[in-house]
This record gives structure tokens, C-alpha cells and sequence, in this order.
């Protein structure tokens, strides 16, 4: 890189609620979606889309969704069903589910059934009270494990996974590798956007000794021009010395990493 890009700054605490949520979701990106189902109390199932969501840990295994309150602070009904039972289920949103996952975004009064209405599958439920999405390509059933009222507007609910639901096909049931490719996952960008998951590269998280011996390389003089060829990923070169290190030019399902 010749030189560093220049950056607007923006301190937040000169800025509306309203901008700092638009600077947050057009940068936070993209981001997975939670397509969460619930139950209250009279077993009413009610469905709802989030992608403040994300897994926290593994052990114990925690994910967490963030969910906005209604204008006047009163509950929606997807906090609310979590406070009283206790329970949600998680459902993976794939390319084949968006409109359905759309029309359960709209702001149906309690007593909709927006699985119903969104013409999707309810499967009971095995370790909670609340159904998993039959066209899900997967489905974690979780118990709530605390909330976090972070202000009158929001709170964050963390989530225990209880059990996890994979569609046949998409996991290796021995070693448990999951093709991502196949699930076909999307994500959430900022306004009105979506991005699909497929334009997709593994990329290998370097050991020390090869990080050296790949900076030994670059300081190298007089390498032979067939030693300095490229690949590419998705338009963007991979010098050959970092192909022999672990940057793949091609993927392969169930591949794991060392980051979070």
C-alpha cells in the first residue's frame, strides 16, 4: 500500500441515536441473522428476524441477540415470550428462506402467526417449548442464560445452546464439519441490504515459523519471475510464497481456524 487512506472521524457522543445507528449498521457488516422463534405463555409462536446476533462462545456454548424495544419501551413480543419462558430457537437464514424471513419482519399484532403468514414449516421443538423452522438450514434451541438491560431502548439476551439442528447433507455427522458453502447462509448490511455468502475462500491463520520464513522470503533479492506468480481469490492476488503457506485459492467444506 503507498499510502493511508484518509478517514472521517465521528465522535459518537456528538451524534444522534439515529446516526450512530446508521454509522454502526452500514460498517458492522455483514452481519449473520437470527431468525428467532418463541412461545408465550398460551403457546402462541411468534417469529422475528434480528442480525444483532451473533455466537459468543462454545464453551458454554452462547449466542446472543440484541432486541430494540417498541417506541414507547413496551416489549416486543420476542423479549417478551424470552422473559417469560425462557426459551428461543435460533434458526439460520438461507437464500431460499428471504422472503419468508421478510414478511415475518412485519409488524404483526400479537396474535399472527407470522410462520403462518410467511407460509414456513413449524417443527416442534425437542429441548424447548418453542418450534424450529422446518426450511431452516440449521437451528440451535437455546435456554436464556441472563439478560442485559443496556439502556430503555434495548436489551441483549444471551442464549445457551441446548441443541443444534442441521439439515441432512449440509454436516459430517463424525467429525461434525458443517459445509458452508451448501448452507447458503445471508447477512444483513446496512439500510435496506443483504449479502449472500457465496463468494467464499479459506484462509489459513499463519504459525509463528511460517510467518517468518515468509517474511525470509519477501527479503530475498533476484527471485525468478516464475517464483513471483499469482493466484487470485475473488480478484485479489496471493503471492505463490503465501500459496505454499496456506492461503487456498479453493475451498473445501468443514475447513476450521483459529480466530473467533
Amino acid at each position: 500500500m503507498s499510502s493511508r487512506a484518509r478517514h472521517v472521524h465521528f465522535d459518537f457522543s456528538a451524534l444522534s441515536a439515529r446516526d450512530r445507528y446508521k454509522l454502526l449498521i452500514g460498517t458492522v457488516i455483514p452481519r449473520p441473522i437470527a431468525f428467532v422463534t418463541t412461545v408465550d405463555e398460551q403457546g402462541r409462536v411468534n417469529a422475528a428476524p434480528f442480525s444483532f446476533f451473533n455466537c459468543l462462545s462454545a464453551d458454554p456454548p452462547i449466542v446472543a441477540i440484541g432486541v430494540e424495544n417498541h417506541d414507547d419501551m413496551t416489549f416486543k413480543d420476542t423479549g417478551r415470550n424470552i422473559r417469560r419462558t425462557e426459551q428461543f430457537t435460533v434458526n439460520i437464514v438461507d437464500d431460499a428462506m428471504v422472503e419468508g424471513m421478510n414478511v415475518c419482519a412485519v409488524a404483526f399484532p400479537p396474535n399472527v402467526d407470522e410462520l403462518a403468514a410467511a407460509k414456513l414449516t413449524a417443527v416442534p421443538g425437542t429441548h424447548v417449548k418453542c418450534p424450529r423452522i422446518g426450511e431452516a438450514p440449521a437451528s440451535l434451541e437455546c435456554q436464556r442464560y441472563v439478560t442485559l438491560e443496556i439502556g430503555r431502548s434495548r436489551e441483549i439476551i444471551l442464549g445457551e445452546v441446548l441443541a443444534v439442528f442441521v439439515r441432512e447433507g449440509l454436516v459430517e455427522p463424525t467429525k461434525k464439519y458443517v459445509d458452508q458453502r451448501a448452507m447458503d447462509a445471508i447477512g444483513r448490511m446496512g439500510g435496506d441490504g443483504y449479502a449472500r455468502t457465496r463468494d467464499y475462500f479459506d484462509l489459513r491463520t499463519l504459525s509463528l515459523a511460517q510467518w517468518e520464513r515468509r517474511e525470509q522470503a519477501h527479503r530475498k533479492p533476484g527471485k525468478a519471475d516464475n517464483e513471483n506468480a499469482t493466484a487470485t481469490v475473488s480478484g485479489r492476488p496471493i503471492p505463490a510464497d503465501a500459496r505454499e503457506l496456506g492461503f487456498a485459492a479453493t475451498s473445501t467444506a468443514g475447513t476450521t481456524s483459529q480466530q473467533e
